[in-house]
């Protein structure tokens, strides 16, 4: 039999070491996790009874492969779930599928709800032609609006950076409103400071601006212009979390004679004659094997390689990844006003996520958890279980806080903003902090490619998911690249083309409207 090591426990690893399993009997797997948890940042934190959801995470995809994948492991709902039971709310179940309050192993179908929060006011997610947009807006700002955007139809600027990629799309007034601030939060750098090619390869994470450009060009027609995406009204979720799912994969890997150990982090890989012969975990254990798949960060994946030529160590030290931490936060109430029509326990706002567009503050997302799932808290009719979402970098002044520090800046800043009052009792909170969450496209990103080329010279080294091919990928993409290795594997293909172009071509694109972690 060969043997098989896997680098890294998340969606891309497990799926992996599922597919080569259920699809051959020629293959001996272990997959090697660096943390106690598997799901690496598609994980669900439990935390005194309520769990947290690293980043948040829709279970949708136009990959059928992934469907039947989620649906063979995870049957859809047949049967209402509390929230939807309590409330009277209608949902298409799945004829003879599990009950969610009495099985666990169930995906809830959930509705897809999210809007920003801008001026201090909700703003629909799609913009929406009623007039509480304009009056949101203001009259000034449509107007300006609606001439930038005629502006970018009739004149283009190049396309050297992010920046110009949007504005050439949206226009200057629409760009400044919803994309340049957010963006500068998430990455850390300005937009024209990162590459177009994140634009050209997320552009459906921004179709709330694709949205108001459809909007205006009701008014200012331009038939060269094409909508990039339509946007899910629903989809499928866990009830215990993303983590419950990732977690019954690695179960059933199990069963099928694979094996996981954990606290295992990679910290060599050695090569000779042009494969990879082992690899060396910090705490000295050795694994050899005959086909790898790596989907550690590629930066510590050539760092730990023995013999690289010193332009592809410089390409791979050089690329940038942004950090994440998390403030979880227990409430009795928000203090923002459910005027939706939407019915909801104890009348909360029915957003899964909130996009905060507030420059004056660093929070970047609000994410309700009660709306994911009614099961990830503890005590869903009076309580609400949020997850305050901050961008930053491993070691900044951010990171380093204290977690009581943390807590108390992620409270005032909610305060700041009129999502709670200085009265709203806090009951508890829990932080995560989260390396590498968010794959970059600037400093060597644009030599990435020769990077590639060089790791695709070592034959039986397959790298995998959204860090293992250093690319902003959505789970469903990142489960997609393993599909395609497995594929390539079992088939004897040697080019992995395939295994790179997944979320570069357009079969790949899912239907939504942001970038789904």
């Amino acid at each position: 039999m060969k043997k098989v090591v896997i680098i890294g426990g998340g969606p891309a690893g497990l799926t992996a070491g599922y597919e080569l399993l259920r699809q051959s009997d020629e293959y001996e797997v272990v997959i090697l996790e660096a943390s106690d948890t598997l799901g690496g940042i598609s994980r669900t934190v439990r935390y005194k009874g309520n769990r947290m959801d690293i980043g948040g995470h829709r279970f949708f995809s136009k990959d059928k492969r992934v469907t039947d994948f989620w649906e063979s492991l995870m049957p859809t709902q047949g049967a209402p779930s509390m929230d939807d039971k309590l409330l009277g709310r209608e949902k298409k179940l799945s004829e003879g599928g599990p009950d969610p309050e009495k099985e666990d192993r169930v995906m809830l179908v959930r509705n897809r709800i999210s809007r920003i929060y801008y001026l201090n006011k909700f703003f629909d997610y799609p913009i929406s032609m009623k007039p509480q947009t304009f009056i949101n807006m203001g009259f000034a700002r449509t107007v300006k609006a609606g001439c930038s955007y005629l502006k970018s139809v009739v004149s283009k600027k190049e396309e050297t950076s992010l920046e110009n990629f949007y504005i050439n799309r949206f226009g200057k007034v629409l760009y400044s409103m919803f994309f340049e601030g957010y963006t500068e939060k998430l990455w850390g750098r300005h937009p024209s400071e990162i590459s177009a090619d994140w634009g050209a390869q997320r552009v459906k994470g921004l179709s709330i601006l694709a949205v108001i450009r459809d909007m205006l060009s009701k008014l200012v027609p331009n038939k060269n212009r094409k909508v990039e995406t339509s946007l899910i009204e629903e989809f499928v979720y866990p009830k215990l979390g993303p983590g419950q799912f990732w977690e019954t994969v690695g179960e059933e890997f199990e069963k099928m004679g694979g094996k996981i150990i954990y606290d295992r982090k990679v910290k060599n890989i050695n090569t000779e004659n042009g494969e990879i012969v082992s690899v060396v975990c910090e705490n000295g254990e050795e694994f050899g094997g005959d086909i790898f798949f790596s989907s550690m960060p590629v930066k510590d994946l050539v760092a730990g390689m023995n013999d690289v030529p010193a332009a592809k160590s410089e390409i791979a030290a050089g690329l940038p990844y942004r950090d994440f931490v998390t403030v979880g936060l227990l409430v009795k109430k928000l203090d923002l006003k459910n005027e939706t029509g939407i019915k909801t326990l104890g009348n909360i706002v029915p957003d899964c996520w909130i996009y905060v567009q507030d420059v004056g503050v660093k929070l970047g997302r609000i994410q309700v958890f009660n709306n994911w799932s009614p099961y990830l808290v503890e005590d869903p009719e009076k309580t609400v279980w949020v997850g305050l979402e901050y961008f930053c970098n491993e070691g900044d002044d951010f990171w380093n806080m204290s977690e009581e520090e943390c807590v108390k800046k992620a409270v005032s800043e909610l305060i700041s903003m009129g999502v709670i009052n200085e009265k709203t009792q806090i009951l508890d909170s829990h932080r995560e902090r989260v390396q590498k969450a968010y794959p970059a496209y600037f400093d060597t990103y644009d030599r990435i490619d020769e990077l590639v080329e060089y790791l695709d010279g070592f034959e039986n080294l397959y790298c995998v998911g959204r860090n293992g091919q250093h690319r902003y990928n959505n789970m469903d993409h990142s489960m997609a690249t393993s599909f395609e290795a497995v594929s390539n594997i079992l088939s004897g293909r040697k080019s992995k083309k395939n295994i790179w172009s997944v979320n570069t071509e357009a079969e790949y694109h899912e239907e939504s409207s942001d970038a789904e972690k």
